[in-house]
């Protein structure tokens, strides 16, 4: 049975803005792990990532019934990648949680389905 779907999008050029003008942002957004993986990509791939990130998490919250804040917050969520590349929520642990990010120039976009 699902529990919820949620879908996010995000301006790259917001989530470049936001890692100019705040440094700090990387960390509110990204666990440890994560934070690993973005430094090993490359300038462009960064932004990519950490837009996908923002609205997976975003998407998660959503499809969770709280959305971002007391309930639960970016940090509670962790985003990994399968052998084949296939992102998947490690944090919660047993989250059955499906999902789905995508990427324009432009635009990086989630959509998540959450199943009980």
């Amino acid at each position: 049975m699902i529990k919820g779907i949620g879908m996010d999008i995000v301006e790259m050029g917001r989530i470049q803005e936001m890692l100019d003008r705040q440094p700090k942002f990387v960390k509110r957004i990204l666990t440890e792990r994560e934070e690993d993986t973005l430094c090993s990509l490359s300038e462009r791939r960064k932004i990519e990532y950490m837009a996908g990130r923002f609205a997976a998490k975003e998407a998660y919250a959503k499809a969770n019934g709280t959305g971002i804040g007391a309930a639960i917050s970016f940090q509670d969520i962790e985003i990994s990648k399968d052998g084949s590349g296939k992102p998947f929520f490690s944090k919660p642990e047993g989250t059955n949680a499906h999902l789905s990010i995508t990427h324009s120039r432009e635009f990086a976009a989630a959509q998540v389905v959450i199943e009980q």
